[in-house]
């Protein structure tokens, strides 16, 4: 049985993990390696890739960096997550904020340090996207487009670091790129209509405060309709073994968002509708696999 202070010390722990989103973290992470494996660099040796220092450095710093976005997004984000998320801000609560500001800098001067192991290039890159995110909470995320434009971009950014790395500018690459850049679009702006409430209170500008939740929607559905167009051209156009299925299945689920999108009216129906989207976005990192399933066993053999 764990007496009181260690219960304490659990909680904190579970709190700062759920600051720092530790799933999505972990998640982008496999990502970064799944993608490295099998789109970036599927002509070089499983151990190579595996067992490349450097590879492993820039996902590390990738995570630490990302990690300290959402401390900081949290920070700015406390008060209109009282009202928006009420039982998670209460958990976030049990870090101080001061702690979580500590550990925001820690993280990054951390991040930093083993960027100068890979190049200078790499530390001026993750200079530059940690202020790139810093500035979006602190300035952008109030923007209404812009702000979800650039927190689309900031998202797909850890891609881009294994992207520049391998070189690799293969069309299908870009095709991918876009239906995840559209994608994370998407639901950002659906992510706005969910927090309606708390938005207006911190006085937050986004599209559906400022034009409506209609034109919200309008625009919403345009992206998803864009998102259909990389989906049919890496099920039809590119060798993709057979994450074809997954691309399929996207359709699907895509076809079904645009039908459920124009009769939401409530948070609930904002928030099945994000899920839509999260459950595509994760099932994708996972559905990589499929590109070759066989690609593993013949490169270790």
């Amino acid at each position: 049985m764990l007496n009181r202070k260690n219960k304490l010390l659990l909680l904190k722990v579970l709190s700062l993990f759920s600051v720092v989103r530790g799933y999505n973290v972990l998640v982008i992470a496999l990502a970064q390696y799944l993608a490295s494996i099998y789109i970036l660099a599927p002509n070089l040796p499983l151990r190579e890739v595996v067992l490349d220092i450097n590879l492993f450095l820039l996902v590390l710093v990738s995570t630490l960096v990302i990690a300290s976005g959402y401390i900081i997004n949290n920070f700015y984000d406390a008060e209109k997550d009282l009202i928006n998320k009420p039982t998670k801000s209460m958990l976030d609560r049990l870090v101080s904020q001061r702690f979580k500001l500590s550990t925001y800098f820690v993280l990054n001067f951390v991040a930093v340090f083993l960027a100068s192991y890979v190049s200078f290039r790499a530390v001026l890159f993750f200079s530059t996207y940690i202020f790139g995110i810093w500035f979006y909470s602190h300035k952008l995320k109030k923007v209404p487009f812009l702000g979800n434009f650039v927190s689309a971009m900031l998202a797909i950014t850890p891609f881009f670091v294994v992207f520049v790395y391998y070189k690799n500018f293969e069309p299908v690459i870009f095709v991918h790129a876009v239906f995840l850049f559209l994608l994370i679009l998407a639901r950002e702006m659906i992510k706005d209509l969910e927090n309606i409430p708390g938005d207006l209170a911190q006085n937050y500008r986004t599209i559906p405060i400022m034009y409506g939740p209609k034109v919200s929607k309008v625009a919403i559905s345009i992206l998803i309709v864009l998102t259909l167009i990389p989906s049919l051209l890496l099920i039809f156009r590119f060798e993709i073994g057979y994450m074809d299925y997954f691309f399929k299945g996207c359709v699907a689920l895509l076809l079904l968002f645009l039908s459920l999108l124009p009769k939401a009216t409530t948070k609930a129906h904002y928030i099945w509708l994000h899920n839509i989207l999260k459950f595509i976005i994760v099932s994708g990192v996972f559905g990589i696999l499929l590109i070759d399933v066989d690609l593993v066993l013949n490169r270790i053999l």
